[in-house]
This record gives C-alpha cells, structure tokens and sequence, in this order.
C-alpha cells in the first residue's frame, strides 16, 4: 500500500542537525547513484534506511535518483525528497531508457570520492555500504557486494544467475560470484572513465578491468522484494549472453578488429583456395569432371567469404580509428605520472 500524506510528511520532515551539505566549493565524499523505474511504495522506506546508514557513517554524501521514466507516481514523491533534503538530487529521464542509460545518467552527475550504486527495490540492504567503503578504503577500485544467500527461486533466477556468473568469469578473465548484485562501490575516477551502451551494466567489473583496476568482492545481505514487481524474468538470460559477445569482443579487439575479423577470413578463405587446388588436381592431372562437384560451389563460397569477412574487419578499423581520434579519445589510461617538469600534472585513473 502507499503510504499516506500523514506518515510521508513525518518520514520526509526536515531536520537540519542532521544534514552535512557541502558547500559549493568542496564536493562530498559519497555519491550514492539509484536507477529507478516504478517503485512508488519503496521510496519512504528506502529514504529512511539509507539515511539512517549514510548518516552513521559520518562522510558527506549526496544522493542520486535516476527516475527512467516512472509513471506511477514515483516522481512525484522523488520531489518531496528532493525538497526537504538538500542531499538528494532527482534525474528525470523522458522515458524508460533501461537500467544501463540511469546509472551512466548518475555516473555523468556523480561528485564525490567515491560512487556507490544501489537498486531501490530495497533487496540491496544500506547497512552494508559501510563493509564496501571499508574495504575500498584498503585500496581497491571497485568493490563488488555478492549475495551469498539470495532470497530468489532456485529454478527461474539463482540458477541461470549461477550459469551466467561463472560464464562471464571464464570469458571475461574476472572473477566475480555476483555479477548481478547492483549494490557495487567505484572509485569516481573510474566510474567516470567507463562508458556503457545498450544493457551491459551487469558488465561493469569486466569492462572496467580495461583500465587495469584492483577488485575485491564482498559478501552482503539480500532480501526478498517487499513491494512493487521485478522488472527482470527468464528471458534475462539470453540478453546476457549476447551481451556478453560484445564485452568479450571489446576488451579484447575494440583497437583491432581486423585481428578477429581478418583471422577468420584468412582461414575461410585458405580452406577454399585448398579446395581449389584439390579440385585444379583432379581436372587437370586426373583429367576428371569437376563441374557437377559440390566442392566446387564450397571452394567459390569460402573465397567469396573470406574476402568479404577481411573487408569487414578493414572497414571497422576505419569505423574504430573514426571513432577514437576525431573525440580525442585515447586507447589508454593513465593510472599515474610522475614527472620533475614544473607544472607537469598528475592524472589518475
């Protein structure tokens, strides 16, 4: 049930003694990034948990809210948070972008130290982002929580969860148990450095393992949904693995592709030059027909494909070189530089 205007106007009251907003010259600590899409009867009581362990730990903190087009009301009572707590901050997008488009939105919008990504259908319990800063705090980029005891059906979610985690570790070369738990603290200039398209957020760890990060992973609660319909079913599953060919093909060609492509090609191709030439043998040593052969038709196909597939791979080199240098982008990233020039700055990442 929502919760009256009677117990919201007691859960949103204002109480100034208990807010550290920074000023405008200093940034906060923790950036606390939620995508959220319909989940009208779960703000009040997320507010009121992650205050209570923000609040505890003592750190200036900020509040993301990315609001991917809900239609339930839910922005509307984003607003009374935003009004009466100066720590929250609302991003409204036109429509439902998906869950990878919110957390890029609260990346872009992120200003403290570090970012902590949460969901907010409350199955990701506050009071472990203490354990996460913690171990972060030890040095790590990015610290990953891992639901040990998931409180989901066997059949239709832990299990293809299960599959899929230990499939993107061996694919990937990063080992995570959890993949899927959104409850993930980051350094903010890594967060910052990572740029996701189409629904490849539960791919983060791996595509972040680009710029060389150190990862830890740390065991956290999970509670059942309380209120409101997960947005996820089984059909999650074959998304993750065609997601994942394109995390495998980025981390390892997306400054080369012609090395995938051109690969491919060359053996296609030389399998049906070695068909030639077998078949060149028996026309002209054996003097045999060839024409009614299928191998004839094979060797002209794998030809044909091989040249077709290499000029594929030499027109994504362009597309990669295109898409690189006129941005300025690098194929590198600096964790640190020393340097004894005068004025030379040091860029982490």
């Amino acid at each position: 049930m929502t919760q009256t205007a009677e117990n919201l106007s007691k859960i949103y009251a204002y109480q100034p003694e208990r807010f550290q907003t920074p000023s405008s010259e200093t940034n906060p600590r923790l950036s606390v990034v939620i995508p959220l899409y319909n989940e009208v009867d779960n703000i009040p009581p997320l507010y009121q948990e992650l205050s209570t362990a923000l609040d505890a730990l003592g750190d200036t903190y900020e509040v993301i809210v990315v609001d991917d087009g809900s239609n339930d009301g839910s922005f509307i009572e984003l607003r009374k948070l935003f009004e009466t707590d100066p720590h929250w901050r609302v991003i409204r997008f036109r429509r439902n972008f998906g869950q990878t488009a919110g957390l890029m939105a609260g990346f872009e919008a992120a200003r403290g130290e570090y970012v902590i990504t949460l969901d907010a259908d409350l199955q990701n319990d506050p009071q472990d982002i203490p354990k996460l800063i913690a171990k972060a705090d030890e040095g790590y980029d990015i610290v990953s929580g891992w639901r040990m005891e998931r409180k989901e059906p066997f059949f239709s979610r832990r299990l293809p969860s299960m599959l899929a985690n230990r499939l993107i570790s061996r694919s990937t070369g990063v080992a995570l148990h959890d993949y899927g738990c959104t409850l993930k603290v980051y350094r903010a200039d890594i967060a910052k450095h990572i740029r996701l398209y189409g629904e490849l957020h539960r791919f983060i760890p791996a595509i972040a393992s680009g710029l060389g990060v150190q990862l830890a992973e740390v065991p956290v609660s999970d509670r059942a949904r309380r209120f409101g319909k997960s947005k996820y079913g089984i059909m999650r599953t074959f998304k993750v693995m065609l997601d994942l060919i394109t995390v495998i093909f980025f981390l390892s060609f997306s400054t080369r592709p012609l090395h995938v492509f051109g690969g491919i090609g060359l053996v296609t191709g030389a399998v049906g030059v070695l068909i030639g030439v077998y078949l060149a043998f028996v026309r002209l040593i054996l003097q045999q027909g060839i024409g009614d052969r299928p191998l004839l038709l094979l060797s002209m196909l794998l030809i044909i494909l091989g040249v077709q597939i290499t000029g594929t791979g030499l027109v994504a080199e362009f597309v990669m070189r295109a898409y690189h240098e006129p941005q300025g982008r690098k194929i590198y990233v600096v964790r640190e530089e020393l340097d004894h020039e005068p004025g030379a700055q040091t860029e982490t990442a």
